[in-house]
């Protein structure tokens, strides 16, 4: 995997993503504890939506980040660079 030598590109970002993967992180531990204690199956595929939004929310922040900054930097050097086509690869995975 491509790194840049300078700050990530979700680095303005970084607080925001950390409080929302903490949060899904609790979320999952309250998944974990409904399931343990037999709760009804609707309120845990509930929570679990609720994750879910919550993991694609985080994840469209990343790859945002990612095509502002690593994508757009790799075209203005060349036109044929690898990054665009990382980058669409990832979109299409998101569509899925």
């Amino acid at each position: 995997m491509w790194v840049s030598s300078k700050r990530a590109a979700y680095e303005s970002k970084k607080d925001d993503i950390t409080h929302k993967l903490k949060i899904a992180r609790g979320q999952i531990d309250g998944i974990l504890q409904m399931i343990e204690e037999d709760r009804y199956c609707v309120d845990i595929s509930t929570q679990l939506q609720s994750v879910q939004a919550l993991l694609k929310s985080v994840n469209q922040q990343i790859l945002q980040a990612h095509i502002r900054n690593c994508v757009r930097e790799a075209l203005q050097t060349d036109a044929e660079n690898p990054k665009l086509e990382e980058a669409l690869k990832l979109l299409e995975k998101m569509a899925r």
